[in-house]
């Protein structure tokens, strides 16, 4: 059964339609799992092979296609009925003479779907350069033309049912966050206290259960608090070091995220000073971020106060965040940088990641905010000072 109403899902189709019209687009392949979902409902871990959700520009619902064991999962997620499921045979799976594109193809054909100017996602995660090449032979009477990140520009406004899952996903990322700052401690080992706060996440609140986010848990400690990005090890947490952690809860694959740095000691001058610093930026930024106002000024906003004391970032503060799958709940598409015009809506949701990244150390800061009428929602709680345990 699908998460949301029939008619939440139209509603998507609809703004989708328009802007595959406006590109001429006749027939969309969305084959990023997160635009597989937004348009049809599918929820399956079942990424790793090539399926896709079609959608014609004048022709009723969306058509799922899958790996024939996957059909079984469409027809207990999407909202659409079961004439719109249709596979390809598992022989196509991992094989070296034929592949699934042949069968797409033909399952494009059998509904009409074959000619004209057909849109693929070109720099989707999991659409790959023999699916591009072998759709492109079999569909002789069609034009493949890039249609990335078509459908992420649709996501970038959220409905009210897809921010109440949101305002779910700030609350599990908010609880596990407080489990972190508990389970990390001197002589823990890296990896078991990132099985505590995986627990924390997937078990999320006695309201909302947790999803599995579409990254796994950060938490680089001393020298690694230089660095995003990195995993855990079986390490200890020593006594005296920074720890940069960045979570992301998720509930039916909508995420809030949330990063803060905590001490295991008296925290040195260094990092206090930049944590009022990236503190200040924060609220600058938050300030900023009001309806009518482009990406560029959030950013301008932050790094007017940092300026002023003396640090720089070169990297983006922040991407738009909503429906997502392994490996990036960031949707790929605006982004809070500097040359970025897009301009804020309500509803539009971003998570701003203040990571400083230093030579040797560093710190981290973010919140998920929804744009709202005034000031921004966020949708994230947790105390905004630098964390310290002793």
């Amino acid at each position: 059964m699908s998460v949301f109403a029939p008619e939440e899902y139209r509603r998507r189709i609809a703004a989708t339609r328009e802007r595959m019209a406006a590109e001429g687009i006749d027939v969309l392949l969305a084959s990023h799992p997160a635009n597989m979902n937004y348009l049809s409902g599918y929820d399956g871990w079942s990424y790793y092979v090539h399926q896709l959700v079609a959608l014609s520009l004048d022709d009723g619902d969306p058509v799922w296609i899958g790996r024939e064991m996957d059909a079984a999962g469409a027809r207990l997620t999407v909202f659409m009925d079961e004439g719109r499921i249709h596979s390809y045979p598992d022989e196509y799976v991992d094989a070296r003479d034929r592949h699934c594109m042949q069968r797409v193809a033909g399952i494009l054909e059998s509904l009409g779907w074959h000619r004209g100017r057909i849109g693929v996602e070109m720099d989707a995660w999991y659409f790959t350069a023999r699916a591009y090449v072998e759709l492109g032979a079999c569909l002789t009477e069609a034009r493949l033309v890039d249609a990335w990140p078509l459908v992420n520009w649709v996501r970038l406004v959220k409905s009210p049912p897809e921010i109440e899952m949101m305002r779910a996903a700030g609350r599990i990322v908010s609880r596990a966050m407080g489990v972190a700052a508990e389970a990390i401690a001197p002589g823990v080992r890296e990896c078991d206290a990132i099985a505590e706060i995986t627990r924390a996440l997937l078990q999320g609140t006695p309201e909302h259960w947790g999803d599995y986010p579409a990254t796994l848990p950060h938490a680089g400690s001393g020298a690694k608090a230089a660095a995003p990005h990195l995993t855990w090890t079986g390490a200890p947490f020593e006594a005296g070091a920074a720890t940069n952690i960045e979570l992301g809860g998720c509930h039916h694959r909508y995420h809030a995220a949330l990063a803060r740095t905590l001490c295991l000691g008296s925290a040195p001058p260094r990092l206090h000073t930049l944590a009022e610093v990236t503190r200040e930026g924060l609220h600058a930024a938050l300030d900023a971020a009001r309806p009518g106002a482009a990406c560029e000024e959030v950013e301008a906003a932050w790094r007017r106060v940092i300026a002023r004391a003396g640090y720089e970032k070169r990297s983006r503060i922040g991407y738009s965040i909503g429906l997502n799958y392994p490996p990036d709940w960031g949707e790929q598409s605006a982004s809070l940088r500097a040359g970025d015009t897009t301009v804020l809506e309500p509803d539009m949701c971003f998570h701003l990641m203040l990571g400083m990244w230093m030579d040797g150390w560093g710190f981290e800061l973010s919140e998920t905010f929804r744009v709202a009428e005034g000031e921004p929602e966020v949708l994230t709680d947790f105390p905004r000072e630098l964390l310290t345990k002793e």
